[in-house]
């Protein structure tokens, strides 16, 4: 192979890597759709393309997400269902990009083998798979982070300077897509002035972190500036949060911090995860402590970031941990093979491979479990696809459409699918539970196995509602009937 031929393919490696690791997971888990947040996004984004207000006002709407609204606007002259496909794959590439940097991050710190175990790990923990396949922000996001993680790992590990604005600039991404990043960047930056002040106290170092700073506040001021212009508010998102979860009951707050974190992060790595975290962040600390730094920095402010979450009374939302577990992923593969990492007759490195050998072993029999666990919700995801796809078909027919008037629904579920998929502000969308439907189409689930199934959060208000009077049937499939009333 030529030189410039053995150039191009070492850059292509790594994007065909994370795209076959992609289309892999796509394949084994069988499942692949957009979640209600991220429709309600790409709603909002089509909303911007036509010149429209995007609708955050709507009752039980999500937070908005800037990044995830501006690929709605790029993706909007696209059909609704390519639109839809394109951001699963994006979701799709996520996830194998963050088991990527799990074992780039493994592998630097304790070794391939320790990073091969922690990717395994990440990749079989449920809440990760779940939230994947449903192309939730949560995974962007995670990967971004991870991304500037892996950069600052490798500037240290090989000449100890910090990477500087190219961490900043990975995290700005993640901070247009979760607010945390916010946090992560002003940890970050003033680590930086730290180490510029002990490097360099006589320096004048204002023209050196002046533009990084800039850099660290850029994605709260956009999403401000975002909130600002569309809702004249510009702590939309924080204040409208709060209100939602308050409305669903969700458990909030600094004195829940300290029972339901932990319970958040158990709840994704599991006992056996748990335990070589554990393990392996002891045995990291003390035996490889200047490799194990950084990703205990991480860790800890991950942690904290957590806590300022539930103190700013959002949610402590398991998926809100996934940056806390994945770190201690990583630890857990160091617990597995990162005696590896000892030299070569090290009194240490015996004890330590047997634990790790224990732990592999104890790994491997919770995988069964964990198997069982992931197939039973990616059996309960497919069946919401399948309804998913059958209102789709439905509004494909012109069953579905606003030639009468606005769309009613049963719930607030469906209501930023319809809205994409009808290119149409989430106004026209009605829920019959909060508003009463005169004409118009009406969608109802064809059986209480549907209703049922086609759940978005178990605290949903939830009240009673029948087709609305001097509707008639017009069309019907296998989870919804079509009613409509054009007089």
């Amino acid at each position: 192979m030529s030189a410039p031929a053995t150039r191009l393919w070492r850059k292509l490696a790594v994007p065909l890597a994370l795209i076959a690791g992609a289309a892999l997971l796509r394949l084994i888990s069988g499942v692949g759709f957009a979640n209600y947040d991220t429709l309600y996004a790409l709603a909002w984004g089509g909303q911007l393309s036509r010149g429209e207000t995007p609708a955050y006002d709507i009752a039980i709407a999500p937070t908005p997400h800037p990044l995830l609204e501006a690929l709605g606007f790029v993706l909007s002259p696209l059909p609704a269902r390519a639109i839809e496909r394109i951001t699963v794959a994006v979701g799709f590439l996520a996830l194998a990009g963050c088991a990527a940097l799990v074992y780039r991050l493994g592998a630097d710190w304790f070794g391939r083998a320790a990073g091969f175990v922690a990717a395994a790990v990440l990749l079989t923990r449920v809440p990760i798979l779940s939230y994947g396949v449903r192309a939730y922000v949560d995974l962007p996001f995670l990967a971004l982070v991870l991304a500037a993680l892996a950069v600052e790992s490798r500037a240290q590990l090989r000449d100890a300077r910090p990477a500087g604005a190219r961490v900043l600039a990975l995290l700005a991404l993640a901070g247009l897509l979760r607010p945390e990043a916010w946090a992560l960047s002003g940890i970050y930056w003033l680590y930086l002035a730290v180490w510029t002040h002990r490097r360099e106290p006589h320096a004048l170092t204002v023209g050196r972190l002046g533009p990084l700073a800039l850099l660290a506040l850029s994605a709260p001021l956009l999403w401000m500036l975002s909130d600002l212009v569309i809702t004249g508010d510009p702590l939309w998102s924080l204040t409208n949060t709060r209100h939602t979860a308050h409305t669903l009951g969700r458990v909030t707050g600094i004195a829940n911090a300290p029972e339901y974190i932990p319970r958040r992060i158990g709840e994704i790595l599991r006992p056996a995860g748990l335990v070589g975290a554990a393990l392996g962040g002891a045995l990291a600390l003390v035996c490889l402590r200047r490799r194990a730094l950084i990703g205990a920095a991480a860790g800890a402010a991950a942690v904290a970031v957590f806590i300022a979450v539930a103190a700013a009374g959002l949610s402590i939302n398991t998926r809100y941990a996934f940056l806390t577990a994945a770190i201690l992923c990583v630890f857990c593969g160091a617990g597995a093979f990162g005696w590896v990492k000892l030299p070569p007759g090290d009194r240490r490195r015996r004890p330590w491979a047997l634990a790790g050998a224990a732990l592999v072993v104890g790994l491997l029999a919770s995988a069964p479990g964990q198997y069982r666990a992931a197939d039973r919700e990616l059996d309960n995801l497919g069946r919401q696809q399948d309804i998913q796809d059958d209102l789709d078909a439905l509004v494909k027919r012109g069953a579905v459409s606003l030639r009468c008037g606005p769309a009613g629904v049963p719930s607030h579920a469906p209501i930023p699918l319809l809205s994409l998929y009808l290119s149409t502000t989430p106004r026209k969308i009605v829920d019959a539970q909060t508003e009463e439907i005169l004409r118009g189409v009406y969608v109802d689930p064809a059986s209480r196995e549907v209703e049922a199934t086609y759940v978005i959060d178990p605290h949903d208000p939830h009240v009673p509602v029948g087709v609305p009077p001097g509707f008639r049937a017009v069309a019907a499939n296998r989870s919804w009937l079509i009613f409509r009333r054009c007089a």
